[in-house]
Protein backbone atom coordinates (compact mmCIF):
# COMPACT_ATOMS: atom_id res chain seq x y z
CA UNK A 1 0.00 0.00 0.00
CA UNK A 2 1.36 3.39 -0.97
CA UNK A 3 1.01 6.25 1.45
CA UNK A 4 0.52 9.58 -0.28
CA UNK A 5 1.96 12.79 1.08
CA UNK A 6 -0.69 15.26 2.22
CA UNK A 7 -0.07 17.42 -0.86
CA UNK A 8 -0.30 14.43 -3.23
CA UNK A 9 -3.46 13.30 -1.45
CA UNK A 10 -5.10 16.71 -1.88
CA UNK A 11 -4.24 16.87 -5.59
CA UNK A 12 -5.34 13.29 -6.29
CA UNK A 13 -8.53 13.52 -4.22
CA UNK A 14 -9.54 16.79 -5.94
CA UNK A 15 -8.89 15.20 -9.35
CA UNK A 16 -10.82 12.07 -8.36
CA UNK A 17 -13.87 14.01 -7.19
CA UNK A 18 -13.89 16.09 -10.38
CA UNK A 19 -13.51 12.94 -12.53
CA UNK A 20 -16.40 11.28 -10.66
CA UNK A 21 -18.55 14.42 -11.09
CA UNK A 22 -17.91 14.52 -14.84
CA UNK A 23 -18.55 10.78 -15.20
CA UNK A 24 -21.94 11.13 -13.48
CA UNK A 25 -23.18 14.22 -15.35
CA UNK A 26 -24.88 12.28 -18.19
CA UNK A 27 -26.68 10.04 -15.68
CA UNK A 28 -27.66 13.11 -13.59
CA UNK A 29 -29.20 14.72 -16.69
CA UNK A 30 -31.00 11.51 -17.65
CA UNK A 31 -32.29 10.64 -14.15
CA UNK A 32 -32.80 14.23 -12.96
CA UNK A 33 -30.72 14.41 -9.81
CA UNK A 34 -28.40 17.16 -8.61
CA UNK A 35 -24.64 16.78 -8.51
CA UNK A 36 -22.49 19.47 -6.95
CA UNK A 37 -18.80 19.72 -6.17
CA UNK A 38 -18.20 22.47 -3.64
CA UNK A 39 -15.39 23.09 -1.13
CA UNK A 40 -13.82 19.73 -1.93
CA UNK A 41 -17.01 17.74 -1.22
CA UNK A 42 -19.13 16.01 -3.86
CA UNK A 43 -22.88 15.89 -3.15
CA UNK A 44 -25.49 13.93 -5.08
CA UNK A 45 -29.05 14.89 -4.16
CA UNK A 46 -32.02 12.79 -5.23
CA UNK A 47 -35.74 13.56 -5.05
CA UNK A 48 -36.82 10.38 -6.85
CA UNK A 49 -37.53 7.54 -6.28
CA UNK A 50 -36.95 8.62 -2.68
CA UNK A 51 -35.20 11.64 -1.21
CA UNK A 52 -31.56 10.82 -0.58
CA UNK A 53 -28.12 12.37 -0.49
CA UNK A 54 -24.76 10.80 -1.25
CA UNK A 55 -21.74 12.64 0.20
CA UNK A 56 -18.19 12.05 -1.01
CA UNK A 57 -15.43 13.76 0.92
CA UNK A 58 -11.68 13.47 1.33
CA UNK A 59 -10.37 12.44 4.74
CA UNK A 60 -6.81 13.79 4.73
CA UNK A 61 -5.58 12.35 8.06
CA UNK A 62 -6.13 8.78 6.82
CA UNK A 63 -5.55 9.60 3.09
CA UNK A 64 -8.89 8.13 2.03
CA UNK A 65 -12.02 9.31 0.26
CA UNK A 66 -15.13 8.55 2.25
CA UNK A 67 -18.50 8.00 0.64
CA UNK A 68 -21.74 8.01 2.56
CA UNK A 69 -24.60 6.52 0.54
CA UNK A 70 -27.73 4.48 1.22
CA UNK A 71 -27.10 4.28 5.00
CA UNK A 72 -23.61 2.89 4.47
CA UNK A 73 -20.09 4.26 4.63
CA UNK A 74 -17.45 3.37 2.05
CA UNK A 75 -13.76 4.12 2.59
CA UNK A 76 -11.70 4.25 -0.59
CA UNK A 77 -7.90 4.14 -0.54
CA UNK A 78 -5.45 5.15 -3.25
CA UNK A 79 -4.82 2.25 -5.63
CA UNK A 80 -1.63 3.11 -7.56
CA UNK A 81 -2.18 0.25 -10.02
CA UNK A 82 -5.50 1.87 -11.02
CA UNK A 83 -4.36 5.46 -10.63
CA UNK A 84 -7.55 6.02 -8.65
CA UNK A 85 -9.16 5.86 -5.25
CA UNK A 86 -10.88 2.48 -5.10
CA UNK A 87 -12.67 0.01 -2.87
CA UNK A 88 -11.96 -3.66 -3.58
CA UNK A 89 -10.64 -2.76 -7.03
CA UNK A 90 -13.67 -0.63 -7.96
CA UNK A 91 -12.65 2.98 -8.72
CA UNK A 92 -14.68 5.85 -7.25
CA UNK A 93 -16.55 6.83 -10.47
CA UNK A 94 -17.73 3.24 -11.08
CA UNK A 95 -18.69 2.72 -7.42
CA UNK A 96 -20.68 5.96 -7.40
CA UNK A 97 -22.42 5.09 -10.66
CA UNK A 98 -23.29 1.60 -9.42
CA UNK A 99 -24.72 2.93 -6.13
CA UNK A 100 -26.59 5.68 -7.98
CA UNK A 101 -28.15 3.19 -10.39
CA UNK A 102 -29.08 0.98 -7.44
CA UNK A 103 -30.78 3.91 -5.72
CA UNK A 104 -32.59 4.82 -8.94
CA UNK A 105 -33.76 1.22 -9.39
CA UNK A 106 -31.72 0.74 -12.57
CA UNK A 107 -29.40 -1.95 -11.24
Amino acid sequence: MTTLSEQDFRVKSDESLERARRALLPLADEADFEIELSNGVLNLTFEEPTEARFVVSPNAPVRQIWLSAMSKSYKLSWAPELGAFALNGEPLPQLLERLTRTHLGQA
